[in-house]
């Protein structure tokens, strides 16, 4: 396989363009071999195995050789998919100097993915269908109405983008670290879903179309347990929602079971998206906002790894293009509560599911909230249900709905026949 990646990369005119400022070389180790990989201006001039002690490169990336090897399937096994992946899992590892590595990211993991071989189009789940405009046909709105208010959190103003669609119970959902409320788009386009619930989904203030606070120019923005809890909260209040099911995604789906413990007379049920209550970093966040990396790049490109492989491209893109638009420092800035702050398995035990129902849906190619976390979880929630998502990542609403909604559609079913 390592004999492939030169011809791949090469071929590949994107990506030669991605790394057009890459002139560098680097370590691949494949479990006792290293291989030294030689570039310049993005392509590849040497592929060569390291015989001298003095022959090196700017930085290293090591993993077995039975990992990489798994890594080059066409379908890699979870954890195995993305550099990223491999970190999470402590199957791989990184050392020396990783400025060029964080400024050129998403080349470098294209380039170690180039080896890995097409997937049997047999194997890989449907695109959705086109939702784009068809050239000379007539506009045909969709049915989402965006609006914007302004609420108070925590005695301040704050002036929220919302949108919804639909009517019925209130569905309630809430977005990803970085990202905003665009993920829920096909949720609220599925007549299946809205027949019955009034989708809704804001912009968590700092993302997206929300105004950050006045003043924020003289703020590092960091979101805590109990800011995020108040948003949520607010949120409800300033709509007069009736116990509306509220679903969250990442960040989203852990503050769903912190208001399941705090609020659970509030809300019919919640929904956890790759949530839980305790996680653990495997990553610097400090790489997510300085002046010497693009923050919309590396923060696309640090969650391309949390997208299943099988996932359609349309859609794959369409997920990191809200990442790539992040505002500066906002993805690190949610991570304080995703990684830090959010933590609470000394009390989750305490979640009354006889109150307010949880249930966790956790996708199998989840390299953050993984399926182990999330059936922990589970285990100290009495009378949770937990599901694993094959062949989904951490986006499932977005990066492949017509998978998403096979597990969605049963709760919601449940829940409003209740």
């Amino acid at each position: 396989m390592i004999e492939t990646m030169m011809g791949r990369v090469n071929a590949d005119a994107a990506l030669l363009r991605r790394g057009r400022y890459v002139t560098l070389a680097f370590v691949l180790g494949i479990g006792a071999d290293d291989y030294v990989i030689d570039i310049d201006a993005g392509r590849i001039v040497a592929v060569a195995r390291r015989r001298l002690a003095t022959e090196s490169g700017r930085f290293a990336i090591r993993a077995e050789g039975e990992v990489w090897r798994e890594f080059w399937r066409p379908i890699p096994a979870p954890l195995h998919h993305d550099l990223f992946a491999l970190l999470s899992a402590g199957l791989a590892r990184i050392d020396g100097d990783l400025l060029p590595l964080m400024q050129n990211l998403q080349y470098f993991k294209d380039l170690l993915a180039a080896p890995r071989p097409a997937p049997d189009p047999g194997g890989v789940a449907p695109a959705p269908e086109a939702t784009g405009p068809v050239a000379g046909a007539e506009a045909e709105f969709e049915p989402i109405i965006g609006r914007y208010f302004t609420m108070e959190v925590a005695g301040e103003a704050v002036r929220v983008y919302v949108e919804e669609a639909g009517r019925g119970i209130p569905l309630l959902c809430l977005h990803t670290a970085g990202a905003d409320g665009r993920q829920f788009r096909h949720l609220m386009c599925d007549p299946a879903i809205t027949d019955h619930y009034r989708v809704i989904a804001f912009d968590m203030p700092w993302h997206g179309k929300s105004n950050p606070p006045v003043g924020w120019e003289d703020r590092v923005y960091q979101l805590t347990t109990a800011r995020y809890q108040e948003t949520v909260l607010a949120f409800c209040r300033a709509l007069a929602l009736e116990k509306p099911v509220i679903m969250g995604c990442s960040m989203g789906g852990r503050v769903v079971l912190h208001l399941a413990l705090a609020a659970p007379g509030d809300f019919r049920a919640v929904i956890a998206l790759e949530g839980a209550d305790r996680l653990e970093a495997y990553y610097d966040t400090d790489w997510l906002h300085r002046p010497d990396v693009h923050g919309g790049e590396v923060c696309a490109a640090f969650v391309t790894g949390q997208v299943a492989p099988q996932s359609p491209v349309e859609a794959r893109m369409e997920t990191l293009w809200m990442y790539a638009q992040s505002g500066p420092g906002v993805f690190k800035g949610d991570l304080h509560f995703y990684w830090v702050d959010g933590h609470f398995d000394d009390r989750s035990h305490r979640i009354d599911t006889a109150r307010c129902p949880v249930y966790l849906l956790s996708g199998a190619y989840d390299t953050s909230c993984t399926p182990a976390r999330a059936r922990a979880t589970a285990a100290n929630i009495k009378g949770c249900r937990a599901v694993v998502m094959d062949g989904i990542g951490h986006f499932p609403m977005s990066e492949n709905p017509p998978l998403f909604r096979t597990h969605l559609l049963p709760i919601l079913d449940e829940l409003r026949n209740r």
